[in-house]
């Protein structure tokens, strides 16, 4: 490696370990406490969710500190009997509602945020706090009214509380893990919490909480209609419009698998990945930098202790992001995960060129839905 580039990948996993570092002393986090007295209202969109679904209904069942809670969940065109097995698991609780929706959505909307926009819609006679839940995420007892009581004492208009990502397969523990280091290890919180610039919004889609007036103020899911991370662009959405949002750590509380199988992961990130970075130029300067500072550099610097160092930082940022990320101790497979790292950002790289490729040649679908361009 040329002398100009030596301290490149020592900078760039340095950089991120101090960051997580940060991070892992800073973050917000969901705590238990008192009840919530506020109107709380639960939308789940749901499609082809017979197996997930039911778990997670028996979990809101079982949610305390929120006595008035309501949930509407929407069976968004499914082929394999989701609204039946949500209406079983409710078992005439009258918490819940259960609406079907039949064929493709309208043009210009992409399924899931116009599943989430007639949910909302469903729910305008009601104000407090609109959580916005994926069918696959698990919650503890407390969940929602911890989530709800952190919305409020962060003084923000949207929360998203990160699930612990969880991690099976071989493909999954390569990836999965990446989705909370990604922010953990480049956006120092303190800063990106307190914000308003769309460039440094964090959000994930899996559980979402929001101000009801402010979520309806900003035109809500309308506002982000055909985008395939819709998550993300509603977040930038409501920092456009002043609006203030932030994470939270709440693995203690919430967990997700997004995926069981390396095709699933394949398919699932494919969908979005090309959205990042701003364009396919951008996208190659970012992974340029990052496969060079977590990849090809700890491996091919010399002197060997420079490379050395740059692995022991990045393996080190991501041991924390798991720990921030599930609230637990580590485990030896963690472990193992973390020393893969530098396959891990590999792999994403691929994942991100793939995506494009596949965007460009109007193959990618999600649930059998082929997805246009936002």
């Amino acid at each position: 490696m040329t002398r100009r580039f030596v301290g490149v990948p020592v900078a760039v996993s340095a950089g991120g370990l101090a960051i997580a570092a940060l991070n892992a002393a800073t973050a917000p986090r969901l705590r238990a406490g008192s009840p919530v007295t506020e109107p709380v209202t639960v939308c789940i969109p749901a499609r082809d969710e017979v197996e997930t679904l039911p778990r997670l209904v028996a979990d809101l069942r079982a949610q305390r500190g929120v006595p008035d809670l309501r949930i509407l969940i929407l069976d968004d065109d499914s082929g394999d009997g989701t609204a039946a097995s949500a209406t079983a698991a409710a078992a005439a609780d009258g918490r819940f509602s259960i609406e079907e929706a039949e064929g493709d959505p309208p043009p210009g909307w992409l399924g899931k945020p116009h599943a989430c926009s007639r949910l909302a819609d469903l729910s305008a006679d009601r104000g407090g706090v609109l959580v916005f839940l994926d069918a696959d995420v698990r919650l503890a007892p407390d969940a929602l009214a911890a989530a709800a009581r952190a919305l409020r004492e962060l003084r923000v208009d949207l929360l998203s509380p990160w699930p612990f990502q969880v991690a099976v397969t071989a493909g999954e523990r390569l990836l999965q893990p990446l989705l909370c280091w990604s922010w953990l290890a480049t956006a120092p919180l303190p800063i990106a919490n307190r914000s308003t610039r769309p460039s440094m919004a964090v959000a994930c889609g899996q559980f979402m909480v929001f101000d009801a007036d402010a979520y309806r103020a900003v035109g809500g899911h309308r506002a982000v209609a055909s985008c395939v991370a819709e998550d993300l662009e509603l977040a930038r959405t409501m920092r456009r419009a002043g609006r203030r949002t932030a994470v939270a750590v709440a693995g203690e509380f919430a967990s997700c698998r997004m995926y069981s199988s390396a095709a699933q992961v394949r398919d699932g990130h494919g969908r979005w990945l090309w959205t990042q970075f701003g364009s396919p130029v951008g996208a190659a300067a970012v992974l340029g930098v990052t496969v060079l500072g977590y990849t090809a550099g700890p491996l091919v610097t010399r002197p060997r202790r420079w490379g050395a160092a740059a692995f022991a930082a990045a393996v080190a940022s991501r041991l924390l992001a798991r720990r921030v990320e599930s609230g637990r101790a580590l485990t030896v497979r963690d472990g193992a995960d973390a020393a893969a790292h530098p396959l891990s950002v590999a792999g994403l790289a691929a994942l991100t060129v793939d995506s494009h490729l596949r965007r460009r040649r109007g193959t990618l679908t999600w649930k059998n839905r082929p997805l246009r361009d936002s």
